[in-house]
């Protein structure tokens, strides 16, 4: 089918394009933006007047829950909150039950993604069995099978065992994604470590946690070789060891979750339990700082680390409940936010969620250029709602942002030239 996306304001980082142009999709690809491909006749017509047109979303990190906690949410159910929410390609983590260190894990969730055909997914293998990081897992086959990167959840407490996984998948030129934390300092907490935890009575996690993980890894990393990246940092020390590692040229980069960059550890006061993430909720210093190391290109992406969870998982007290919150959805309006209150352009922001993301995964996607897949999202850049648990697609309806009003909105996505998403003009 040939669609063309009329009269849309197009902002593609990857070119530098910013500005009112139509959209040519043929054979599933980008034909041309602007001018329209010799001989081009539309079969279909979606008028973005008014709206912006910009590449697909690409999440580095969204727990689908399948297989093996599907009452929380199924690989269908969460790929349609992914288009809902603009979003054509995510990472899914190797946490899976059964764990992610087998090609026919690997296969059943690449089998079933493509029966949704709502978003692309992109499994990340564990680094060792079971996720245990005693033993090493089968990288190989992993690849094979069609995990673009490995990690393993959570961090290693073996360094060992973590050199010999590097050297491993730096022979298979494979990127390793890091959860890093040292697992002592950190063992029994459930918020960041300070004036609040301390009056509220929950055990912390101190921020030098994350900072002592991250000086581990990275002179590994530069041991072995590897290419590395890492997933959710929250401290702006963290930040600034790795700013300080990619000018010595080490083959490092990092991302940092959308809920960071506007909650903090004020937000668990009453003891929220949608607040009950990890890493947690840092200080406002460590906000303002993932701010500036992202607006810097420090940090390259932005994610949701969506992890929907069922009602019972967030009743517990505080310290008992799953970590975690539904993210998907407000991905999107959470980084045109950023640039709402001038922490960045809002064309840097998109690159955060599309070039930044497919750099990092060395994969196809992220742009508008001719020949690229004709992965698209297309918002309403003025649209204001206000987030409503209830509304959501995703099955996880655990958000702390209810009640917020956005701004942006989703109206339409496309994954290989095809509507997977479009919202009604009343919703």
């Amino acid at each position: 089918m040939n669609l063309l996306i009329r009269g849309g304001h197009v902002v593609d980082p990857a070119s530098g394009l910013d500005a009112t142009a139509d959209v040519y999709v043929t054979d599933n690809r980008i034909g041309a933006v602007g001018e329209a491909p010799a001989g081009f006749v539309a079969d279909r017509t979606i008028d973005a007047t008014g709206r912006v047109v910009c590449p697909g979303l690409i999440d580095l990190q969204a727990k689908l829950r399948e297989p093996g906690e599907t009452h929380k949410g199924t690989i269908a159910s969460e790929t349609a909150a992914a288009a809902a929410g603009g979003v054509t390609a995510l990472c899914c983590p190797p946490d899976t039950k059964p764990v992610l260190d087998s090609s026919a894990v690997v296969e059943l969730i690449r089998d079933r993604a493509e029966a949704a055909g709502m978003c692309r997914v992109l499994p990340i293998g564990a680094l060792t069995k079971d996720l245990a990081g005693e033993h090493l897992a089968e990288m190989l086959s992993l690849k094979r099978a069609g995990c673009i990167a490995v990690g393993n959840a959570r961090a290693i407490a073996n360094t060992l065992v973590l050199r010999r996984a590097m050297e491993y998948a730096a022979t298979l030129d494979l990127t390793v994604f890091l959860n890093s934390e040292d697992p002592w300092l950190a063992a029994s907490g459930c918020m960041h470590e300070g004036q609040i935890s301390t009056r509220l009575g929950l055990g912390g996690i101190p921020a030098c946690a994350e900072a002592i993980g991250v000086a581990r890894d990275l002179i590994l990393i530069e041991q072995t070789g590897v290419r590395a990246h890492f997933s959710r940092l929250s401290t702006a020390k963290a930040v600034e060891m790795v700013a300080k590692a990619k000018a010595r040229g080490l083959p490092v980069s990092c991302d940092v979750t959308a809920h960071q960059l506007f909650l903090t550890e004020l937000d668990v006061d009453l003891f929220n339990s949608l607040c009950h993430v990890r890493p947690p909720l840092r200080t406002q210093r460590d906000r303002d700082g993932l701010r500036a190391a992202l607006a810097d290109g420090v940090i390259t992406s932005i994610c949701s680390d969506h992890q929907p969870h069922d009602r019972d998982a967030k009743l517990a007290p505080f310290a008992a409940t799953e970590p975690g919150m539904s993210g998907l959805e407000t991905l999107l309006p959470l980084a045109l936010r950023l640039a709402e209150e001038g922490v960045m352009p809002r064309a840097e922001a998109i690159a955060r969620l599309t070039t930044g993301p497919a750099s990092v995964l060395n994969v196809e996607g992220g742009t508008l250029q001719p020949g690229a897949r004709a992965d698209i999202c297309i918002f309403d850049a003025n649209a204001r709602w206000e987030v409503n648990p209830s509304t959501l697609v995703s099955r996880g309806k655990n958000t702390p942002l209810s009640g917020w009003e956005m701004k942006g909105r989703v109206t339409c996505t496309l994954l290989d030239g095809r509507v997977v998403f479009q919202r009604g003009p009343d919703a």
